[in-house]
């Protein structure tokens, strides 16, 4: 198997391989999201009020566009924007609030995964390939242990960012300030709908966005010999903030827009796009600003074609 080369962080040797390994269970993780559903679950009906669930709204938002869309994955991952540091560290802040991980942590996984699904094979860990409730038990609760892992290096700039670091060694104390406010605003129904049942549903509904953008729906492109190809999932398209139209981003992975068609909302965007107008986010990448991938192809058939005629600007 001829291994494609690894990204400015991952340092692909010549015998990393991204196949053969072992999912084990990963308690603290395992631990964390098991406790975020159950309370969810359990409190969550019998805390439930319209303030509890309007809070859940806006936190959700808020978090997962300004945090996980915009901060961890546009900037921090794919660097796929420039913006002032004391921007690049709230956005990221919020990214914590998801309570997926840790920014270096979330870095980490991200760029083993894209180097993984790059090559011609792969572990079905990263390719979610196994059905539906193994994939859960995988994504969720448990880690996956390469025999030869590539080499993960933070490049200076991340390495030596000591905010980046704090937030990485506190990632789950992070909802702690915010659980004290909420209750002292709005008792135990704000802490349930504020934090748990927040947590619970974004960290859920990442994997099961991932689980069908990695398996089936649209697709426009595909790229050749790579072991995963993603496929755009458009029913989540909005509450995904534009992660869902994964079938784009594995076309154009440095791209800091992810709708690039009629009717692909990407809350993430316009975001940037606002950010851009207040003189607070420059360089944009997007796919008419990026080199051409050879690998890259428009899959055939007329539905496609006509999705991929225009990229819009």
């Amino acid at each position: 198997m001829q291994l494609v080369p690894g990204s400015e962080r991952v340092i692909a040797t010549s015998g990393a391989n991204p196949v053969e390994g072992v999912v084990r269970w990963a308690p603290a993780k395992s631990l964390w999201i098991g406790a975020m559903t159950l309370a969810a679950l359990v409190a969550g009906p019998v805390f439930f009020s319209w303030s509890g669930f309007a809070l859940f709204l806006v936190t959700s938002g808020v978090t997962l566009c300004f945090g996980h869309s915009v901060g961890m994955h546009r900037r921090l991952i794919h660097n796929s924007f420039a913006c002032p540091l004391w921007l690049e560290h709230i956005c990221v802040y919020f990214g914590v609030l998801v309570g997926m991980a840790g920014p270096i942590g979330m870095t980490r996984i991200h760029d083993l995964r894209d180097w993984a699904q790059r090559q011609p094979d792969c572990h079905d860990f990263f390719c979610h390939r196994r059905g539906f409730w193994r994939d859960a038990w995988w994504q969720l609760h448990c880690r996956l242990h390469l025999d030869h892992p590539p080499e993960f290096r933070l490049e200076p700039r991340l390495a030596a960012d000591r905010v980046h670091h704090w937030m990485e060694r506190t990632w789950m104390w992070q909802q702690l300030p915010w659980a004290i406010l909420f209750f002292l605003l709005g008792g135990w129904s704000w802490v349930i709908w504020g934090i748990c049942v927040r947590v619970a549903v974004s960290v859920t509904g990442h994997w099961l966005v991932g689980h069908y953008a990695h398996r089936e729906g649209h697709q426009t492109w595909i790229v050749e010999g790579a072991a995963a190809q993603g496929h755009n999932v458009a029913i989540a398209g909005l509450i995904s903030m534009g992660e869902s139209w994964h079938n784009n981003h594995h076309a154009f992975p440095g791209s800091a827009k992810l709708g690039l068609h009629p009717g692909e909302i990407d809350l993430g965007w316009r975001l940037l796009q606002i950010f851009e107008a207040m003189g607070l986010a420059w360089d944009i990448r997007t796919p008419e600003t990026m080199p051409h991938r050879p690998a890259l192809k428009r899959v055939a058939g007329r539905e496609a074609a006509d999705g991929a005629r225009e990229v819009m600007g």
